[in-house]
């Protein structure tokens, strides 16, 4: 069977028609011509299925893969996926996101696609732009976005991408606290509340601090702001003068000590008004730990998200976007990234997913 390379798509008749797509759903049938993209030519080659002609000349698959990968960028990449799919068992045909995957035992025609499928290279920075257009474009047809992560030894990793909307049972802080009122101290690089019963009460019912000895409740600069915002917690700094700190002010001596401060406080915020309790992921690289349901200090749970505040120029390396995902995954929770446009916080959640 004979297909003519013509710019990025391979032409091939009506045999072509009925042996390569009515049964394996190979390229798209237009009228008595099968077309037939770069990366699907290849692998029928590749089966000797398909013979390819350019300028009235056959070409051998070695010729016709550096000529592919002349007119294709990241050819080499997307075959190596399309040819480890297909031998999966998967129908793979070409969509917006390099490829539409089928599930097993369904078809073009009989079935709706599964998944969406980007291929990258562990290489190549990920910008969280080009990530969120990925996700959308499944999202807004109901599939499943999976990215695939060759490495430099062509082997692949597959990352489920999906959007969460995480929420806990903790009663909001207006709730939860609204009889309390303490002032505390703005030191180097946190804060102390000195009142022993505000400080309990911090503590034991929002898991807020952690207790600096029987009386006294150190705070992070988060937890200090959240907590000044929302007017249960007054701050003043080491100067010993009587006024407090407003809000702003606060959030500016902060930003001094740690430049990612608000990027920080803000997704903090969103966690806690959803019901959630963060806590610090430093011992698992990540920003926050977060718990869905907090009922004591003393019965702690497991947390269920590790949550990293990204900002909305974000570009993921892929090994240490890898990193942080196996490491959740081992701790038995979920890696969350989550990015804040001031208005809206959105969250999206990367897990390994066996195809």
């Amino acid at each position: 069977m004979i297909g003519i390379l013509v710019n990025d798509r391979i032409k091939a008749g009506k045999q072509a028609v009925n042996e390569l797509y009515n049964v394996g759903y190979y390229g798209r049938p237009k009228g008595d011509t099968l077309e037939l993209t770069l990366i699907e030519a290849a692998y029928l080659h590749y089966k000797k299925k398909l013979e390819i002609q350019m300028d009235d000349r056959s070409l051998s698959f070695k010729e016709f893969f550096t000529e592919a990968s002349k007119r294709q960028q990241y050819f080499d990449l997307k075959y190596i996926v399309y040819k480890d799919l297909r031998e999966r068992g998967f129908y793979v045909q070409p969509s917006v996101t390099d490829f539409r995957v089928y599930p097993r035992g369904g078809h073009p025609g009989k079935t709706p696609a599964k998944f969406f499928v980007h291929v990258i290279s562990e290489r190549i920075p990920l910008p969280l732009r080009e990530l969120r257009l990925s996700l959308e474009a499944a999202h807004n047809v109901h599939k499943t976005m999976v990215l695939a992560i060759v490495d430099e030894e062509s082997d692949i990793t597959f990352y489920e991408i999906g959007k969460v909307e995480p929420a806990g049972d903790m009663r909001p802080i207006e709730e939860s606290l609204q009889d309390i009122s303490g002032s505390s101290t703005f030191l180097e690089d946190r804060v102390v509340v000195w009142d022993s019963d505000v400080s309990h009460s911090l503590h034991a019912e929002g898991f807020y601090g952690q207790p600096l000895d029987a009386d006294r409740l150190q705070l992070s600069l988060v937890e200090s702001g959240y907590l000044l915002k929302k007017g249960v917690l007054e701050v003043a700094d080491m100067s010993g003068t009587s006024s407090f700190l407003a809000f702003d002010e606060f959030a500016a001596k902060a930003s001094v000590i740690e430049s990612e401060f608000m990027l920080k406080y803000m997704v903090y915020e969103n966690l806690r008004d959803r019901g959630l309790v963060p806590k610090t992921g430093f011992k698992f690289g990540s920003h926050f730990r977060v718990y869905q349901n907090f009922k004591s200090v003393d019965k702690l749970p497991h947390s269920e998200y590790l949550v990293h505040s990204i900002a909305e120029d974000y570009e993921f390396t892929l090994p240490v976007m890898s990193r942080a995902v196996r490491l959740a995954n081992s701790v038995r929770k979920r890696m969350i990234y989550a990015v804040h446009d001031n208005v809206h916080c959105a969250y999206i959640d990367i897990g390994r997913i066996k195809m």
